[in-house]
């Protein structure tokens, strides 16, 4: 319910079961097929009602964070920033997101500033949208110091 509608390839990953265990699951379930933009998923029958477009809003998420782990299939979400956002074991680093999608990077220095770049144009209120965000996030980690232990080509540049 919480990550849905999802590609049963992505059930099959977050699992770690077979196809035929996801298969089995699903039609105990009885989860409703829906269209991800040309991707079949599926969907609990009783979460089929629309969801209103939210406004685009501005996070800067952690290294690791399940929320761009979490799908086998990235594409829709992180565009063409995989080089720079990921380590070479495919581990993801400190990420910039507006409106749904990867747009960037952050990371912390030494003196706590919080520090970002955004891989594409996404206008002067994501911007601010988004210095508003680091600006959050720089007070709320005071004195605490974040370095992540899988370190990106994008995180270290900016870190230093």
């Amino acid at each position: 319910r919480a990550f849905g509608p999802a590609p049963v390839e992505d059930l099959k990953w977050w699992t770690g079961w077979t196809a035929a265990q996801v298969k089995k699951a699903l039609a105990e379930l009885g989860t409703a097929e829906v269209d991800l933009d040309g991707t079949p998923g599926v969907i609990l029958p009783d979460d089929l009602d629309p969801v209103p477009e939210p406004e685009p809003a501005a996070a800067l998420l952690p290294a690791l964070d399940p929320t761009p782990m979490g799908w086998v299939r990235r594409e829709w979400y992180l565009g063409a920033h995989q080089a720079p956002l990921f380590d070479r074991t495919g581990n993801i680093g400190p990420t910039v997101w507006w409106g749904g999608r990867i747009v960037g990077g952050w990371a912390q220095r030494e003196s706590g500033e919080i520090v970002h770049r955004v891989l594409e144009d996404v206008g002067a209120d994501a911007l601010a949208a988004i210095e508003g965000a680091a600006d959050r996030l720089r007070d709320w980690l005071g004195a605490v110091r974040v370095t992540p232990k899988f370190r990106t080509p994008l995180e270290k540049e900016l870190a230093s």
